[in-house]
């Protein structure tokens, strides 16, 4: 296996080769390898910490988050999806599962994270919003997992990116409830229909998201830091009422 071909290896094969190429690490890993077939232990798990395993789970509940926000956005805002002719719900949800990592769409013009975001609230904006809303809230989380599916030793996350993008999450629910068109009506239906406040789910699903990214925050940084780093966003997007680009 000396020749390993880093490009297509799993990456989890790859880092583990890595730990034992040496040839006193050889016997070891004999040894271990069989142990991957036992109790549904799985090796890739040899190349994860506690830290690893833990944000796997964060990054799997964002990413169904964010699945549910599209069912949710287009049983609200049908009309969005009527603005690609033969789209469907599934169609979409099918997109965004075949991209692992970056969302880039041609239809976006490859546009990702708040970039995105902005076009959903831009007036003067024909295509689908809630496609632009999705790509770029899900092209953002990703983001702040340094766009892996999963994670491995030596991935490191960075508690300022996590949180940043908790705050646009928070800023993204503000511009649903207050962005409107020249109409008065709200760009993009979420909780209030003709006037009347009958659906609490979209909220549900975008504070659950904040608590998430904020909790990833504690893990991996110290909680005083966060604390003072998370004030300062705030501060800055009560005045601007704007996105913040993550600090990467």
């Amino acid at each position: 296996m000396t020749g390993v071909n880093y490009e297509k290896a799993r990456p989890e094969l790859v880092i583990i080769w890595r730990w034992f190429s040496g040839g006193r690490s050889l016997l070891m890993l004999t040894l271990l390898l069989p142990l991957a077939g036992c109790g549904g232990y799985e090796l890739k798990n040899l190349a994860k910490s506690d830290t690893n395993l833990v944000t796997d789970q964060f990054i799997d509940k964002t990413r169904s988050n964010v699945r549910e926000l599209v069912v949710m956005l287009y049983e609200r805002n049908p009309d969005q999806l009527a603005r690609i002719p033969g789209m469907t719900v599934e169609g979409r949800l099918a997109q965004l599962k075949v991209h692992r990592y970056k969302l880039q769409f041609p239809e976006l013009g490859y546009q990702q994270g708040i970039d995105a975001m902005n076009l959903a609230f831009d007036p003067d904006y024909a295509g689908d919003r809630v496609f632009a809303l999705v790509v770029g809230l899900g092209s953002m989380l990703r983001q702040a997992y340094a766009y892996q599916p999963e994670m491995f030793l030596p991935d490191t996350l960075d508690a300022e990116v996590l949180l940043t993008s908790a705050s646009n999450v928070e800023m993204l629910w503000w511009k649903l409830k207050n962005t409107r068109g020249p109409g008065g009506q709200h760009l993009i239906v979420t909780y209030e229909h003709r006037g009347v406040v009958d659906h609490l789910g979209i909220e549900r699903l975008l504070g659950e998201i904040v608590v998430l990214q904020e909790m990833m925050a504690q893990i991996v940084s110290d909680s005083r830091h966060r604390a003072v780093t998370g004030a300062v966003h705030g501060a800055v997007q009560v005045v601007s009422k704007a996105f913040i680009p993550l600090p990467i």
